[in-house]
């Protein structure tokens, strides 16, 4: 390889240098020729953004300017509705003070017109009694026996007219009573009617077949002892064919007794160890079936928050009677008739209703525990924390809590239309003949008394009085204390009419 001579190395040396230089020169003015176009750029562009914010600024001070005008202008119309309020008030408070003055000087005037007033009674007074002085001298009686014989010589002059006025009177105020309670209580039934079928001691079965007897009488009478000994029923056996009656008076006894008898004789095995396995399954099917017989009272009268406690002895009313009346029907027949009778009277429908469905609840319990259905009731519904208001509602239908609202009185009246209407009770011979006879003890025990008769099964009473010792007001007295006394003494279904006859007989003989 030749060796370069110092000369070429300088050569292109400075060849190097001038291309480096002359590469400077492009490169500063490629950039300065950049440089210009970005900077004519944002120029361009600030411009813009200049000409935008003054058109911007423009923009907003007219609608400043207008802003404020239409703020002026408000104000201006704000200011003349004030002054023309103000004017008002003014005006009204002007009127205002005249009419205080006015009144101010009116109290005056009456309190002079009072006092003028009260001086001329005093002074009237003092004349009064002056003249009333001057009379009782004159007369020698006083104040009250003049009244007294004025009194005593009109009572004799007017006394026909009087007894005519009082009857006539009382004649029209009870016929209006009368026909507006009827109108209620027509209502009230129609809205709610039900047939009613007294319950009796005794349930008639029919066998299959006549040998079934034998059965159920057993080897030497086994089986029909033991079955009356767990069941508390007696079944009679008389000539009538393929027929066994149950007798107890204990409704849910029978109904046992019915349901086992019924099993016994579907599986066909009667012994001992048989009877008191149905006897058991009988129980518990009538569990069940009060349960459910509750749960249906309570759903047709619409009573539906009720506690499964109170549901259940609900139910138990279904085998209780009442002289002979069905209890949970007569409870169910209460509460719908308390419903329509509370709607006709304005009262709290659901209350009434409520406290009729569950006004005997007692009788539930009655035979068990200790004490009347009422109060064992009142427990009951305390221990499952009904409402007070149905309490007191319920707690009255036998007279023994005061009737504190119009719900009790409507339960009260509805309590009397079910137990009271034909058909619905039966009453033994016994106690008939002694709600008789005390009847008439009754309406002897009064003075002037000369014959009693108790008619129409001891719904009403008639007294015939001496007419020559009770006359016609006296006569009209005996009959409300009469009636007063029986409802206070006795207790009876429905009502008892109470007639007093006062009759005079003059008999001359013409000879």
């Amino acid at each position: 390889m030749a060796i370069l001579n110092i000369p070429s190395i300088v050569l292109y040396t400075g060849i190097g240098l001038i291309g480096l230089f002359l590469g400077y020169i492009i490169r500063q003015r490629i950039a300065q020729r950049y440089s210009d176009s970005i900077e004519a750029k944002l120029k361009t562009r600030i411009e813009k953004v200049r000409n935008e914010a003054r058109d911007v600024v423009l923009e907003a001070r007219e609608k400043a300017t207008k802003i404020l005008e239409e703020s002026e202008e408000e104000k201006k119309k704000r200011k003349v509705q004030l002054d023309k309020t103000e004017e008002r008030l003014f005006q009204r408070e002007e009127s205002i003070d005249k009419k205080q003055a006015e009144t101010a000087e009116e109290e005056k005037e009456n309190k002079r017109i009072f006092e003028k007033v009260e001086n001329l009674k005093t002074e009237l007074e003092k004349l009064q009694k002056s003249e009333l002085a001057s009379l009782e001298k004159v007369a020698g009686l006083s104040i009250n026996e003049a009244k007294e014989k004025l009194l005593e010589r009109t009572e004799k002059e007017y006394k026909e007219e009087i007894i005519q006025s009082l009857r006539k009177l009382e004649t029209v105020r009870k016929e209006e009573i009368e026909k507006k309670a009827k109108e209620i209580i027509a209502g009230a039934i129609q809205r709610y009617s039900r047939s009613n079928v007294s319950e009796i001691t005794t349930t008639i079965m029919n066998l299959p077949s006549e040998d079934l007897k034998g059965k159920i009488i057993g080897r030497e009478g086994r089986n029909i002892r033991h079955f009356e000994k767990l069941s508390g029923v007696e079944l009679i056996m008389d000539d009538s064919p393929n027929t066994i009656i149950l007798s107890s008076f204990d409704p849910a006894r029978r109904e046992v007794a019915r349901i086992a008898l019924d099993k016994l004789i579907q599986d066909g095995r009667i012994q001992p160890a048989k009877i008191e396995e149905k006897i058991i399954e009988a129980q518990a099917e009538l569990r069940e079936a009060t349960k459910k017989a509750g749960e249906d009272a309570a759903y047709d009268v619409g009573v539906l928050d009720l506690p499964p406690e109170i549901i259940y002895l609900l139910g138990r009313l279904n085998f209780r009677t009442s002289y002979g009346q069905n209890a949970l029907m007569h409870s169910v027949e209460v509460s719908l008739l308390s419903a329509a009778l509370a709607s006709e009277l304005g009262a709290d429908v659901e209350v009434a209703k409520k406290a009729g469905l569950l006004h005997d609840i007692g009788k539930a319990v009655d035979q068990e525990i200790e004490g009347t259905h009422l109060e064992l009731g009142r427990r009951i519904l305390k221990k499952y924390h009904q409402p007070e208001e149905i309490i007191k509602a319920m707690q009255s239908h036998h007279d023994t809590y005061p009737v504190e609202s119009i719900e009790a009185s409507v339960v009260n009246a509805a309590d009397a239309i079910s137990a009271a209407r034909p058909g619905a009770r039966k009453d033994n011979i016994e106690a008939y003949l002694k709600r008789l006879a005390n009847l008439e003890e009754i309406a002897y025990s009064f003075k002037g008394v000369e014959k009693v008769y108790a008619v129409s099964a001891g719904r009403e009473i008639r007294v015939f009085v001496h007419p020559d010792k009770i006359n016609d007001l006296e006569a009209m007295k005996l009959a409300k204390d009469l009636a007063k006394q029986v409802e206070e003494t006795l207790k009876y279904p429905g009502e008892v009419k109470v007639t007093v006859i006062r009759e005079r007989r003059v008999i001359e003989i013409a000879r």
